[in-house]
């Protein structure tokens, strides 16, 4: 059959006689075309493979094997018993031939026609003809995945070898050292400890040849292309180690003698290890080294300087604490459990009780760590070191001890709550509740202001210990915390007190319903009119407001402190001299952090829908219309700064609480459209309110039509999903409002609200439509030199641009061009390049994904990769004066791209970068400057061919007149000093005598950065430096 095949003997005979390794390629090709079979390859072969000659026989051999490597899957299970004879038969051959031969055998383990049986005779010859340690990389690769293909294949038959596999293996890894055959051998081992494979008498070799690599001790040469790391070794090495029970009397002696080890890295990989083993252990294993690990494990917890080797100490505790916590109790065995515990008591409990040593934290941290373990470690603890903690409390004196035995009593309460048992509803510390709870409130009424801090922590844990207090200890505590908002002017302890307020009103919301609310409005609301104690007074007020806010995470919570909030803006309204403009805004805030944490349901959410909004809508309303602007006495909800602050409360609810999100929009919609006053209370309006309208007396219409900001945040927060009513009617009216209104925050917010809505609506004709529209009006303004209304058109078109640049919409790049041409007009050039920097920034009110904008991924990469040719174009075409913009507009949108995208984009536009720092305005020169530091870590070669333009123009900064530009050119110029050291060393004496003036700046942190700037270019070419 051979000979009528001239083309296969041709391609045998150049590949065994003419060493043609291409030809091999032909071959399998022709076997997979069907050209010709295996049957007839093996004929063809037939003199190489009988030949006297090792190397003609090897290259026969090599042949078959790579043609089978590619055609495995087309041979029948009759070619394969005779293919698996032959190669089982040449193993016994000349060295020289066991290469390909186990090529070709690692090629029949891929096929599914492997007759039974196969497998094991398969390993008998390898194990028993190969000496696999002899054997090159690739050759050791082999008979690993030969062994990993049989083991997913054949493991039936494989485990019917019972340990004579575990010992063929052992001898064929013994002495492996190559990374890569390591893995492979790891993944062997981890399969025969966790799959059930009997080790029999074999346990302790297949221990000793793979733990004679632990710990692992590698490090990658540079450039590796395998990829190969030291933590890819760590983890597979501790799979196996850690697999089984069975290896614990090796396994557990062999930590110790390693945790003795002066190489931190060692003992990382020891402790981690340990921590992953007792997993898999019962308290049987451990037993007989429990003295000798804890021993290692205290030395390396109180010894240490690295946290990563203390944290893994503790990890371990924990671990080895839960291992022995699963013990049965049987009266034929010692408790385990028990005998540890006494051991870390024993070398710890006493430390806790000298709170001025420096042992008191480890020996916290270790009895924590044992805590949080189980329920019974933690019992057995709790026990033993609380009640003589308490008693230590009251027997000292200082404040630093009693807030470092309070600080010891907060670790061990929170280490608890991992441990607590389901079984068991009581806390752990219900037999101490009262002396911890005396604790506490013992510190709180002291007047040192860190005991105070430590003991609100401490009652934050205790509230969140289920079942521990009851309502008296609430009711107490929150007297307490109510006292000290009211009367400590210590930041620090405000601080502490509304997160702990906040705390536990999450937990017991009754008492402050009844007790803190109550108090604080009263407080709130008294008079204060000497000057004397206004300051003081305010400072109150500003804490009453944030724990108001801290408090509300419960809605029976919020039922009653939204109205107070409220009340500050009524009586704000309706008297402006008593409550601050400041007090009214922080009123806000803190109705913003209600809507932000409250739990949604329909309780808050009808709350904030039929009470809260319609309220602020209602006082914004009668602000704007009850004065005409004559009196100087106005209200203080009419400024900006406080609409400013209403519309975020706003927003958050309708985008956040959803439930009658929809009814809001639509009574706005309404209220803005036909004056439809009738959901709002204190309905004492005018019976038609044209709030999108401008009335000829311009200089009071404004205040109605700045309102808009309050519709913006009601319909442009809401999902897609929600359609608004009189939508066209709606966008009709706020693009005449945003192009006709001469008040800045009227026809801004107007801008935005369209843009919000736009950015949402539907594609198709009626959107394009309007987006022509609006081009068409916009330009028409724009073009006209002498319009009044130019800058009203600009922001409606920045707005717009953005919107629909965030959906990636076509009609954008209209609007992009339109914003480039405008670069060089001469009053809103500098405009143009100042809204880049709004295009690619995030909007905090508007087109975010909070409010459910539709936001693309990777909006500023596609916007910067369309249009920084033209904004070079622009820039070279520009005349001299108007350059500036264009290099203003190009430093903004560069410098909200990704830190990568920076590094790998800028380099095409250095000249200009370059340029931009050499413009008078110092907005450019900082965002250069920030642009260009990233590059300097990692200078690509252009840069380095720029370097004497670079480094002139950055030391030219060093002397600028603003801080913050003056500290980035001394960051860049640090930076520079990383560059290879025969590129900078001729600028040293140059850079150093710029850098001497700022040693002397009157700014800290000039002077700082100047200091390590300097002393990186002193080391440059020195002895000892780079």
């Amino acid at each position: 059959m051979a000979a009528e095949s001239p083309l296969l003997l041709s391609l045998v005979e150049e590949f065994v006689s003419g060493l043609q390794d291409s030809k091999a390629k032909d071959t399998a090709t022709g076997v997979k075309d069907g050209q010709f079979t295996v049957l007839q390859l093996v004929e063809a072969l037939g003199q190489s493979l009988t030949s006297s000659q090792p190397h003609t026989r090897a290259r026969g051999v090599q042949l078959l094997s790579e043609v089978l490597q590619d055609n495995h899957g087309v041979l029948t299970e009759r070619e394969v018993e005779l293919l698996l004879a032959f190669y089982e038969n040449r193993l016994k051959d000349h060295y020289v031939i066991t290469p390909p031969v186990l090529r070709g055998l690692l090629a029949l383990t891929k096929s599914r026609k492997l007759p039974p049986g196969s497998a094991v005779s398969m390993l008998r010859s390898v194990f028993q003809d190969v000496h696999v340690q002899s054997l090159m990389l690739a050759e050791r690769a082999c008979v690993y995945n030969v062994l990993i293909n049989l083991m997913e294949s054949r493991e039936d038959e494989l485990k019917g070898l019972g340990a004579d596999f575990v010992f063929g293996f052992v001898q064929s890894m013994d002495g492996e050292r190559d990374p890569r055959n390591l893995l492979l051998a790891f993944q062997i081992a981890r399969n025969i400890v966790l799959r059930g494979y009997s080790m029999g008498k074999f346990t302790e070799e297949l221990f000793e040849v793979t733990s004679c690599y632990f710990p692992i001790d590698f490090s990658p040469p540079p450039n590796d292309p395998h990829g190969i790391t030291k933590e890819e070794l760590i983890q597979a090495l501790r799979a196996v180690l850690t697999g089984t029970p069975k290896f614990a009397e090796f396994l557990l002696p062999l930590i110790i003698e390693k945790l003795d080890s002066d190489v931190q890295s060692a003992k990382l990989d020891s402790l981690q290890t340990l921590a992953a083993s007792v997993g898999q252990y019962e308290h049987r294993d451990l037993a007989e080294f429990l003295e000798g690990l804890w021993s290692s494990l205290r030395r390396e917890v109180f010894q240490t300087s690295s946290e990563k080797i203390e944290a893994a100490g503790l990890a371990a505790v924990t671990a080895l604490t839960s291992c022995l916590s699963r013990s049965v109790l049987n009266s034929d065995f010692e408790d385990s459990l028990s005998s540890f515990l006494d051991l870390v008591l024993r070398d710890c409990k006493h430390h806790l009780f000298e709170p001025d040593l420096k042992l008191v934290w480890p020996s916290t941290k270790l009895l924590q760590a044992a805590c949080s373990a189980s329920f019974r470690a933690a019992h057995s603890i709790t026990s033993a070191v609380v009640p003589p903690l308490v008693e230590q409390y009251n027997s000292r004196t200082q404040c630093s001890h009693r807030r470092t035995l309070l600080e010891v009593a907060q670790r061990f309460i929170q280490s608890t709550a991992s441990s607590q048992s389901v079984d068991h509803d009581e806390s752990l510390f219900s037999a101490y509740k009262d002396s911890l709870c005396s604790l506490v409130f013992s510190a709180l009424s002291e007047s040192n202001s860190s005991l105070q801090i430590t003991a609100a922590s401490v009652l934050t844990s205790l509230a969140q210990q289920p079942g521990l207090l009851q309502d008296s200890d609430i009711e107490l505590a929150v007297d307490h915390l109510t006292r000290l908002l009211l009367t400590d002017e210590d930041e620090r302890v405000s601080v502490a007190v509304v997160e702990c307020a906040g705390a536990l009103a999450e937990q017991h919301p009754a008492a402050f319903v009844t007790k803190l609310i109550p108090t604080l409005k009263k407080e709130m609301f008294s008079d204060q009119r000497e000057s004397s104690e206004l300051r003081s007074h305010h400072a109150v007020r500003q804490r009453c407001l944030s724990a108001l806010a801290a408090v509300s995470v419960r809605a029976s919570v919020v039922m009653e402190s939204a109205p107070v909030l409220l009340d500050v803006l009524c009586s704000a309204h309706t008297d402006p001299d008593r409550f601050s403009v400041d007090e009214v805004v922080r009123a806000c805030l803190s109705l913003q952090r209600i809507a932000e944490r409250v739990q949604d349901g329909e309780d808050t959410s009808r709350c904030f829908h039929d009470i809260i909004v319609p309220r602020l809508l209602s006082l914004a309303l009668q602000a704007a219309l009850q004065s005409d602007g004559s009196s100087d006495r106005h209200s203080p909800l009419v400024e900006e700064e406080v609409l400013s602050a209403m519309v975020p409360v706003i927003s958050t609810a309708c985008s956040r609480l959803q439930t009658f999100a929809e009814q809001t929009a639509s009574r706005a919609v309404s209220l803005f459209l036909d004056g439809d006053v009738s959901f709002l209370p204190d309905n004492s309006f005018p019976p038609r309110v044209q709030l999108l309208q401008q009335q000829q007396e311009e200089d009071s219409s404004w205040r109605q039509t700045q309102l808009v900001c309050l519709l913006m945040a009601c319909v442009c927060s809401l999902p897609h999903s929600v359609a608004l009513p009189q939508e066209e009617r709606l966008l009709l009216e706020l693009e005449e409002l945003s192009c006709s209104c001469r008040h800045p925050l009227s026809y801004t917010s107007a801008a935005k609200c369209f843009a919000g809505l736009v950015n949402k609506k539907p594609q198709g004709p009626s959107l394009d439509s309007l987006i022509q529209g609006v081009i068409k009006r916009v330009s028409g303004e724009l073009d006209r030199p002498s319009s009044p209304l130019r800058t009203q058109a600009f922001t409606l078109l920045i707005w717009v641009a953005k919107a629909l640049l965030l959906r990636y919409h076509p009609l954008f790049s209209a609007l992009t061009d339109k914003l480039f041409s405008l670069l060089d007009d001469a009053l809103l050039g500098p405009m143009a390049a100042d809204s880049f920097s709004l295009l690619m920034s995030d909007s905090a009110d508007v087109l975010n994904r909070g409010c459910h904008a539709d936001v693309r991924i990777m909006y500023r990469q596609r916007f910067f990769s369309e249009n920084s040719a033209k904004l070079v174009e622009g820039f070279n075409a520009a005349p001299q004066e108007k350059k500036a913009n264009y290099l203003k507009a190009l430093s903004n949108i560069v410098n909200k791209l990704p830190k990568q995208v920076q590094v790998s984009e800028l380099p095409a536009l250095l000249s200009l970068l370059l340029e931009a720092l050499t413009c008078p305005d110092e907005g450019v020169q900082l965002s250069t400057l920030s642009c260009l530091q990233p590059v300097l870590i990692n200078p690509p070669q252009v840069l380095i061919q720029q370097l004497e333009a670079l480094v002139s123009r950055l030391l030219a900064l060093i002397g600028s007149p603003a801080m913050k530009i003056r500290v980035a050119s001394i960051r860049c110029v640090l930076a520079l000093s990383c560059f290879p050291a025969h590129e900078v060393l001729p600028f040293r004496s140059r850079v150093l005598r710029a850098l001497a003036p700022p040693l002397d700046d009157r700014k800290r942190l000039v002077r700082r950065e100047a200091v390590q700037a300097r002393a990186e270019w002193f080391l440059l070419g020195s002895p000892g430096g780079r």
